[in-house]
């Protein structure tokens, strides 16, 4: 029924192993640690006591729901709150025709021991209808429930070997006395490190496992724990019919395996797409003895394993790396604290269909009693969270889609009122602007975000010939009729390759699909009406309506993708933190 990304294409494709490229920043994993959300609560006096974990898993003897093939398990894992409610923390990836998987996708946790962290996991047979989704936009109500299993996190991380094996039940721990399987479970604490290697392999002679075509061979590479066995760290992916493959380069950080002289376990297999994967060889090797490999130039044989060790069948095939190189991957707070500055701008919907601000129901409605409308809270409690981020909190503020005093309608007028200057001083200077603008500027339309994002995109633009230092962000407050969708894509794509991200933030219970469009969370970048495509993601959309209701924090659903988006153009720039620039030129003089 699916793959990795629910169907067989999905399947085949590489897991655990991407390089950080700007078309592709790193994936949200919601849950999972965040540098900006981190930053901003210890600067805020918050000084959260926990570890790092990154959980792991395997099944066995899952239900098989599937009328011709296997089931295509994914687990889902949540935290439960106090107040009973579930918190989705991570997904790993869907794994092909499989009642017994190992999902080589982790799932991030702060481990609180001052806390009882109650989990549950519950897995999720993918239907084959989802082709090429990305996993975190699946609806789990379309998908079949293959069982859940629960536990307090404290019951993992006191285990002698950091494992712990669930069976799994009915939905509430229903089921009667079906066998639902079980889930295994392994914590490991995360090692803070910026070391990376970027791998490139290549195979040549490998054995045919086909019958009227070639073998469609992958590697899984797996680290080696002090415990015994392994535990898979990432897959390549899949080459077609060919048996002298050469697979897209790998970048494995030191947190994935762990030491230089780790052993890692490599295995090659031929795809097949009911899940019946054939083992081609397997070999064993550390990251330092792949380097020795890359520097000699030389091979190695694959051996096909033997409960004897000295009757191990060593094969024709071989295992080549063609390129190794050592990186640094810098953290968002390296680049902050090193002096990188986020400048923040502000644009906000003047459009009539936010209702006549004169009546209460208006989402513009100022009241008399003090009590805040959707567009004072937003700009309130997302100013709170921006301004602390910007050096000088001096935001240029904008509206759009209002018809101002000389009487024609602007898609971009200063929210100040001055002609010549769009800045105005912390929260209170857009609150105090805002009110000003609604006294002055009468509500229009259409809604139209091309010419914000335009002005936004030049201010950015204009500050790469004087300073690379500065990372820009607009904040469009909007209540998410959009009319100039293609248009917004235009002005999005050509800004794609500037030090610039958008975070639109939806007001009241309009029809946000749109916004959603605009965000390409869906793994579908953006296009331009001339064919160009976005070189990356840089929207982020969060509506109040989450927020308001309690499922997410304004910190969380505001700088959830900002710093993937951040890191994102800096690697693709190769624009290092000043305090690392200035050690290296330090260290050359």
């Amino acid at each position: 029924m699916g793959g990795c990304f629910s169907d067989v294409r999905g399947g085949k494709d590489a897991v655990g192993g991407a390089l950080p490229r700007p078309t592709e920043p790193n994936a949200k994993n919601d849950g999972a640690h965040n540098d900006a959300i981190e930053f901003f609560y210890r600067e805020h006096g918050a000084y959260p006591l926990f570890t790092q974990l990154e959980l792991s898993f395997s099944a066995s003897k899952l239900l098989d729901l599937d009328v011709t093939s296997k089931s295509d398990p994914m687990v889902v894992v949540y935290l439960k709150k106090n107040d009973g409610k579930l918190e989705e923390l991570g997904r790993t990836e869907v794994i092909l025709n499989n009642l017994n998987p190992v999902w080589i996708q982790k799932v991030s946790v702060a481990y609180q021991f001052e806390m009882v962290q109650n989990l549950i996991f519950r897995v999720y047979d993918v239907d084959t209808q989802y082709h090429n989704v990305p996993v975190k936009t699946l609806n789990l109500r379309d998908q079949e429930f293959l069982g859940e299993g629960s536990c307090v996190l404290s019951e993992i991380v006191t285990k002698q070997n950091r494992s712990l094996t669930l069976t799994l039940k009915g939905k509430n721990g229903h089921g009667g006395l079906r066998n639902f399987g079980t889930l295994t479970v392994h914590a490991e604490e995360t090692i803070a490190s910026r070391s990376a290697v970027e791998i490139k392999f290549r195979c040549a002679h490998l054995d045919n496992k086909d019958l009227f075509s070639k073998s469609d061979p992958f590697l899984r590479i797996s680290r080696t724990v002090e415990t015994g066995g392994s535990i898979p760290i990432c897959k390549t992916e899949v080459v077609d019919n060919n048996l002298n493959p050469t697979w897209k380069p790998l970048c494995l950080s030191m947190q994935q395996f762990g030491s230089k002289d780790t052993p890692l376990v490599i295995e090659c297999f031929d795809f097949n797409s009911d899940g019946n994967h054939v083992l081609i060889g397997k070999l064993q090797k550390s990251v330092a003895d792949l380097e020795k490999l890359f520097k000699e130039k030389s091979g190695v044989n694959f051996f096909i394993p033997s409960s004897r060790a000295d009757h191990e069948k060593v094969l024709k095939g071989q295992l080549f790396v063609d390129q190794f190189c050592e990186r640094e991957q810098f953290s968002f707070v390296d680049y902050i604290s090193s002096g990188f500055e986020l400048n923040f701008m502000v644009a906000v919907d003047f459009t009539g269909s936010n209702g006549d601000p004169r009546k209460p129901e208006s989402m513009h409605y100022i009241d008399p009693y003090g009590r805040l409308n959707s567009y004072q809270q937003a700009i309130t409690e997302v100013g709170q969270v921006i301004q602390f981020y910007d050096a000088d909190k001096s935001f240029p503020a904008w509206g759009f889609g209002g018809r101002t005093a000389n009487g024609t309608v602007s898609h971009c007028f200063n929210l100040n009122g001055n002609a010549s200057e769009s800045e105005v001083v912390g929260v209170e200077g857009i609150m105090a602007a805002y009110a000003n603008a609604l006294r002055n500027v009468a509500l229009s339309g259409p809604t139209l975000f091309g010419q914000v994002v335009n002005r936004a995109a030049e201010i950015a633009a204009r500050s790469l010939s004087s300073n690379n230092n500065k990372y820009y962000v607009l904040l469009i407050i909007t209540d998410g009729i959009l009319t100039d969708l293609q248009e917004t894509k235009d002005a999005l794509v050509r800004a794609s390759n500037l030090p610039l991200s958008i975070l639109i933030v939806g007001v009241g219970n309009a029809d946000f699909r749109q916004m959603e469009i605009l965000d390409a969370d869906k793994g579908q970048r953006l296009e331009s009406s001339t064919g160009r495509i976005a070189t990356r993601d840089i929207v982020q959309f969060v509506p109040m309506r989450d927020v308001q209701s309690g499922q997410i924090s304004v910190v969380q659903g505001l700088l959830e993708e900002l710093p993937g988006q951040f890191l994102s153009y800096m690697r693709s720039m190769d624009i290092k933190p000043l305090t690392f620039n200035a050690a290296a030129q330090a260290s050359t003089a």
